[in-house]
């Protein structure tokens, strides 16, 4: 029986970890929190739970040698480390997140080795690319350009859930979550390269309708230039990677980033209130009527929906914050993920759009959408579970089977890895729906 190393058991490695038991395989999940794992595996005969923190390198060592490939679902930080030791041992390697240049730098060494470390194999990245992938193909191989290319995803709390002035709950890595709300912005758009800086991440969002759901605020997803080269569509005037959310997200944290209170600076806050903390980070003399002070600083009306959603986490109240050094990152991200986090009764959902301007030979040009809307059921995973944890299930029983022939470090952008990963996911229900022939005027403008 072929043996599986799974890496950490945060909030998306249920399903996973379920699919490959109910498949035939021996799993071991290893992680810090052991009865995360025994949930997880639910008295599966062919499951075990393995106490672990990533500082005992001698028995992750142990346990790549012992099992036939590893999925790392840690923090990014440790798939480097991890790969390593793959590598060494001569074992296949799967992650959920995005390659960074310390893993490309092993490709040579993985070749070398006969082994595949197949990175972003999740949702986003990962299913984005796949799909992405097989329509960008198939425009290619009609001979036809890729001029514009929008790809956006998010995860989100359903629309009957969204209860809260942010409508946002998380349903995932919520320190991640709002860590990225400190990232910039670099797109290519008609033919102009746009830079955003981090303090204006939430500025202009634009505005897409999605079926089923109503229309969903935009804002830009990291470096969006790199995936020219890797889709291969050196030709496009625009390649945009965007994030959805529902409104109110974006005004609330471009309000919550000007005020400074998701910053990484480190400050003592001993004996300070929430008011107090806001008081400092905007150098008002005192917290009394803070959020008067803080519209001011804002410059906008005190009576505004920014300033609603901040009071609702009471972020202006005088209650003591118990916090010595610290950084507002911490205590506001503490704070959000205390009262936003996804009820158990509760549904959240992951929704996807890719929409192509594509021009062919004979001079017809048509717009083609490609989109996903999953929702998590309240029983068993969350959307966002499902998506990010079954395409890396896909591609570990695909290695275990001989299926996927490809050495080095790769991303799912290759037809004999998107191919076979996207056919098996529609048959459990995890479908992009295609619409090609679409007029100019379904583009994003």
């Amino acid at each position: 029986m072929k043996k599986v190393l799974i890496l950490g058991a945060g909030m998306v490695v249920k399903p996973i970890v379920q699919y490959l038991l109910n498949r035939g395989y021996e799993v071991t999940v290893a992680t810090r929190t052991k009865s995360k794992a025994d949930k997880m595996i639910d008295g599966h005969p062919h499951g075990t739970s393995l106490a672990w923190t990533v500082d005992d390198e001698a028995t992750l060592d142990r346990l790549i040698a012992e099992h036939d490939i590893t999925v790392s679902l840690l923090p990014y930080a440790y798939h480097v480390m991890v790969a390593k030791k793959c590598i060494s041992h001569g074992k296949n390697m799967v992650t959920t997140s995005y390659v960074k240049p310390e893993m490309k730098a092993l490709d040579s060494a993985a070749k070398e080795a006969g082994v595949l470390i197949l990175n972003e194999l999740g949702l986003d990245p990962g299913i984005d690319h796949m799909s992405a992938m097989r329509i960008i193909d198939h425009v290619h191989n009609l001979g036809g350009k890729i001029e514009e290319f929008y790809s956006l995803c998010g995860a989100l709390p359903a629309p009957e859930a969204c209860d809260n002035p942010f409508n946002y709950k998380f349903s995932w890595s919520p320190k991640g979550v709002v860590m990225a709300s400190n990232n910039d912005g670099r797109y290519l758009r008609h033919g102009k390269e746009i830079y955003v800086e981090p303090i204006d991440l939430f500025k202009n969002p634009f505005v897409v309708d999605f079926p089923q759901v109503g229309p969903m605020e935009v804002y830009p997803n990291r470096d969006s230039f790199p995936y020219i080269e890797l889709y291969g569509i050196p030709e496009t005037e625009t390649m945009f990677r965007g994030t959805f959310r529902h409104k109110g997200w974006c005004e609330s944290l471009d309000a919550i980033k000007r005020l400074h209170l998701i910053t990484n600076d480190k400050k003592d806050f001993t004996g300070m209130t929430y008011a107090d903390f806001v008081a400092a980070m905007i150098g008002a003399d005192n917290s009394e009527n803070i959020r008067q002070k803080a519209a001011d600083y804002l410059g906008i009306d005190v009576n505004s929906y920014a300033l609603d959603a901040i009071e609702w986490l009471g972020l202006f109240s005088n209650e003591p914050m118990n916090r010595k050094e610290d950084t507002p990152f911490e205590i506001t991200s503490d704070v959000m993920i205390g009262k936003m986090v996804l009820g158990k009764d509760e549904r959240d959902m992951v929704v996807m759009q890719h929409t192509f301007l594509a021009s062919y030979p004979d001079g017809k040009k048509e717009v083609i959408k490609s989109r996903m809307l999953d929702f998590g059921t309240l029983a068993t995973d969350t959307a966002v579970a499902r998506t990010v944890a079954l395409p890396a299930a896909v591609g570990v029983e695909m290695l275990l089977e001989g299926k996927m022939n490809v050495q080095g470090v790769h991303i799912p952008v290759i037809p004999e890895i998107y191919n076979p990963v996207l056919d098996r996911l529609e048959d459990m229900d995890i479908k992009m729906v295609e619409e090609y022939g679409l007029p100019e005027s379904e583009n994003i403008h």
